[in-house]
């Protein structure tokens, strides 16, 4: 079965990026594909690269990245919601005149349509968070 998860909760104030990952893992270990991940509203800050948890915390950016990389999974974040939240790629960074970028390897930066294409190409849509 294919798949789509989209994460709105950020990793320091919401369970929705951890319960996304154990549930991504779960999928690739039970076979299923998933065709895209979208990181929208606060779920951005999961594709932060300057975030440092607690030494008593998870690091799920950390963790995520190494997932999305390890599994070549087609991981979409929010453009909107990632300037709103000042996490930028190279290119934004340039476009806006901003002194550098924060965006993790492995992520991509665009809009909501690739939300609708994610739910148009999986069996399911999963969101986690609100």
């Amino acid at each position: 079965m294919k798949f789509a998860l989209a994460v709105y909760g950020a990793p320091a104030n919401s369970q929705a990026p951890q319960s996304a990952l154990h549930f991504a893992r779960a999928l690739v270990t039970g076979g299923h594909e998933i065709v895209r991940l979208f990181f929208y509203q606060d779920g951005v800050n999961t594709a932060t690269a300057i975030a440092q948890p607690p030494q008593d915390e998870s690091d799920l950016p950390a963790q995520w990245q190494a997932f999305i990389q390890e599994h070549q999974l087609d991981a979409v974040v929010c453009i909107a919601a990632a300037l709103r939240r000042g996490v930028v790629d190279r290119a934004e960074a340039r476009r806006y005149r901003l002194p550098g970028s924060n965006l993790r390897d492995g992520y991509e930066l665009s809009g909501l349509g690739q939300l609708v294409e994610g739910a148009l190409l999986a069996d399911r849509i999963i969101t986690f968070g609100s």
